[in-house]
């Protein structure tokens, strides 16, 4: 039976890294597994206790915050499974899940990466994620198939290819990793499981989801609804995205497209909701991208 390392990122929460461990032992049936928690050098270092408590899994301590790409990398790179489950630490596992996922990759030998349906915690008949449509990359958009719809089984069925996976639980199998690389760590936080997807896809293997296993998700801990953080990063990483992704035509018309309609109309939203340092954030974002290449090694956010 094949190893399935599963890999998540702690910083600063770990009471819900404690919950999603609990979650995996209580919940999980497949047997060959190794766990692997990378603690992102948070205020209060949580090893010591973890240690004794969960002894059976690995705990590494990154030097520094290294982002949600590089904290995932540097647990991938201790990790020894044929396949890598990379979730969210604000995930909670159900009964099935990573056996479900394995045996669809086993099955399909095309398939690079795939994620289960998502459901919002606190609204556990709610659909966060089930799959999500194809890249404009005009425009830098899409849509995330089912998100906000009640769950009623309505998207069930579906087990195959998609757009993109789920960055708050995505399983790839290591033979793709060693393909296409690691994940790009200059996002740093916030479009680097698009890329990823991206690059697989080019690579000529499938990225699919497969609604028959669920993960439930406690969306938006680490970073929050709004903040200075999240409108630099959104805006700095849709531009790389496309500087990274896209084809000649489709960037240059999403550059005409980003600072004539989205900068004016984000500006003018900021200023509205009272929230004016959001438009530095979203200059000092532009001003990265014009400053820095597209594997330029990122330094960290400064407020």
């Amino acid at each position: 039976m094949k190893t399935v390392s599963i890999v998540t990122v702690n910083y600063n929460h770990s009471h819900v890294t404690d919950a999603l461990l609990d979650s995996i032992f209580s919940e999980n049936e497949y047997p060959n597994l190794e766990i692997i928690v990378v603690d992102n050098d948070s205020i209060i270092n949580p090893i010591p206790s973890w240690e004794v408590k969960y002894s059976s899994v690995q705990f590494i301590r990154a030097p520094k915050n290294l982002g949600f790409a590089g904290g995932n990398n540097l647990g991938l790179s201790k990790a020894t499974g044929d396949y890598l489950f990379f979730v969210n630490n604000d995930t909670v596992f159900t009964k099935n899940l990573i056996t479900t996922l394995v045996n669809t990759m086993e099955r399909n030998s095309a398939i690079g990466m795939i994620s289960p349906k998502l459901l919002y915690y606190e609204q556990p008949d709610m659909l966060q994620y089930a799959g999500y449509t194809k890249m404009n990359y005009y425009t830098a958009r899409n849509s995330c198939i089912g998100q906000f719809e009640q769950d009623k089984g309505q998207y069930d069925h579906l087990v195959g290819p998609t757009g993109f996976a789920h960055g708050a639980a995505m399983m790839l199998t290591k033979a793709a990793i060693d393909k296409v690389g690691p994940m790009a760590e200059n996002y740093f936080l916030y479009y680097e499981e698009l890329d990823w997807a991206d690059r697989i896809k080019r690579a000529g293997m499938e990225v699919w989801v497969n609604m028959k296993a669920t993960i439930y998700h406690k969306e938006s801990i680490s970073v929050g609804k709004q903040s200075a953080l999240k409108i630099y990063y959104m805006n700095r990483n849709r531009l790389l995205f496309i500087r990274r992704n896209a084809s000649l035509i489709p960037k240059l018309f999403f550059y005409m497209y980003f600072i004539c309609v989205v900068v004016p109309r984000n500006m003018i939203s900021y200023w509205k909701d009272g929230q004016v340092g959001f438009i530095t954030q979203l200059w000092r974002a532009i001003w990265w991208n014009f400053t820095n290449g597209i594997n330029s090694v990122y330094l960290g956010f400064k407020s």
